[in-house]
């Protein structure tokens, strides 16, 4: 009879008055007889009808006799001010790895250098792309016809055909780098990818040319966008690889399958054989160090740094430490000492524009040294804000006077960089 000796056990109710209830109050209740209590095991004991109050679980935070307290209590009291410690030194070492909305980005200089720096004059793109054969596949061919397919691709760039654009106008020169962006986001959509390699190569080229010196810092903005395309993407197809690891992301439990993609791709920009698409290539995945080692970032951006020492023309050189410290902050803003060797390698070359080299570079375009000057500010203006993002102040008023250093102003008598006698570079 479950009714009745439900009946039997249950606990009386007792009336409550209607200001007398309130869920935060003790619960009292009130057994109606006494009753025997009998567990396996265990002794047995006997309640008699009385008035208790049942204790609230959260009211034993207060004495600290909740289990919480009394582990903290018995911990080590240094282990958890090294604990603390070591996760604040992890919370602002997060943050100086993301720059703020304090710094000025680079898309909102774009627009600024191509309305500038325009010129009149005719130009020209060298491209040599190889030939077409072999460009297309079917998801049917076996990975080692696949593999052979691509070592033939990558025969052919050796051995293609050169094409050449003469006498582009400006507007002409920017929509056909334009194409070629349009053309590596469709190799990478339909999975050439050493198509969309071969892009970024010979357009990294072209930054080597400086046959119309006064259209060089448009040039490079328009090639960069190339560069940030193939970078944008290779590093969106790594993180595909590990996107199951979610926040708890590190390289060493990163696939196989991405590291060893990521390798791949570092192998083969290595084998580049020109100085300047080989290291504009691999500036641009400077990210993808991150899938390889913790360490990786750290260790390249010194290496690409004084990858640039062999770049002999002062102008090219100074616009690739710009493009360094670009991506540079992008991943590792707090690394300063690499923006630090960039911009004292460049005083160190700055000399080089009284060099024959370049004097009589100007010479055959006819162009003075008053107008030749004003081609380095966006590039150093770019590489003063990453180095004082940040910085001392100190640090900060040294190089507030860049624009005197590189334009025909007047001189400035808190620069140190600048002779005031003379307005000349120390």
């Amino acid at each position: 009879n479950y009714k009745a000796e439900f009946a039997s056990c249950r606990l009386e109710a007792v009336p409550l008055e209607f200001g007398d209830y309130h869920p935060l109050k003790p619960i009292t209740v009130t057994e109606s007889k006494t009753k025997k209590v009998t567990r396996k095991g265990s002794t047995s004991s006997t309640s008699s009808s009385s008035s208790s109050s049942m204790v609230d679980p959260l009211s034993s935070v207060l004495d600290g006799t909740d289990p919480l307290s009394m582990f903290a209590a018995t911990a080590d009291p240094a282990a958890l001010a090294a604990a603390t410690d070591s996760s604040r030194k992890k919370r602002d070492r997060d943050d100086n790895s993301v720059v703020g909305s304090d710094f000025e980005p680079w898309a909102n200089k774009r627009g600024e250098i191509l309305a500038r720096y325009t010129t009149t004059e005719k130009l020209s793109i060298n491209l040599f792309m190889g030939s077409e054969k072999g460009r297309a596949g079917t998801a049917a061919f076996a990975m080692s016809e696949k593999v052979r397919t691509r070592l033939e691709e990558l025969d052919d760039f050796e051995e293609g055909s050169q094409k050449e654009l003469l006498n582009l106008t400006q507007q002409d020169y920017v929509n056909r780098i334009e194409e070629l962006n349009q053309s590596l986001k469709d190799a990478w959509a339909s999975d050439q990818k050493v198509k969309a390699l071969k892009i970024v190569i010979q357009c990294s080229k072209l930054l080597s040319d400086t046959s119309v010196i006064q259209f060089y810092p448009s040039k490079f903005v328009l090639i960069t966008d190339i560069l940030d395309t193939f970078g944008k993407y290779l590093s969106y197809e790594m993180c595909l690889f590990c996107q199951e690891l979610g926040d708890h992301f590190s390289p060493e439990n990163a696939n196989d399958t991405a590291k060893e993609t990521c390798l791949n791709w570092f192998f083969k920009i290595a084998s580049i054989r020109e100085l300047i698409p080989r290291f504009y290539v691999e500036a641009s995945i400077l990210k993808c160090n991150k899938f390889l080692s913790k360490t990786g970032i750290s260790e390249c951006l010194p290496r690409l740094t004084c990858m640039i020492r062999g770049i002999g023309d002062p102008l090219v050189s100074v616009y690739a430490r710009a493009y360094l410290c670009r991506v540079g902050m992008e991943v590792a803003p707090h690394l300063k000492e690499s923006l630090n060797k960039n911009f004292f390698d460049f005083l160190l070359t700055f000399k080089q524009i009284h060099g024959d080299t370049v004097q009589n570079q100007l010479v055959v375009q006819g162009v003075e040294l008053p107008s030749y000057l004003p081609l380095y500010p966006p590039a150093m203006d770019w590489i003063f804000q990453c180095i004082s993002y940040h910085a001392p102040e100190v640090t900060a008023r040294w190089l507030h006077c860049d624009a005197h250093l590189l334009s025909g102003d007047s001189p400035c008598t808190l620069c140190p960089l600048i002779n005031v006698s003379t307005n000349q570079p120390l």
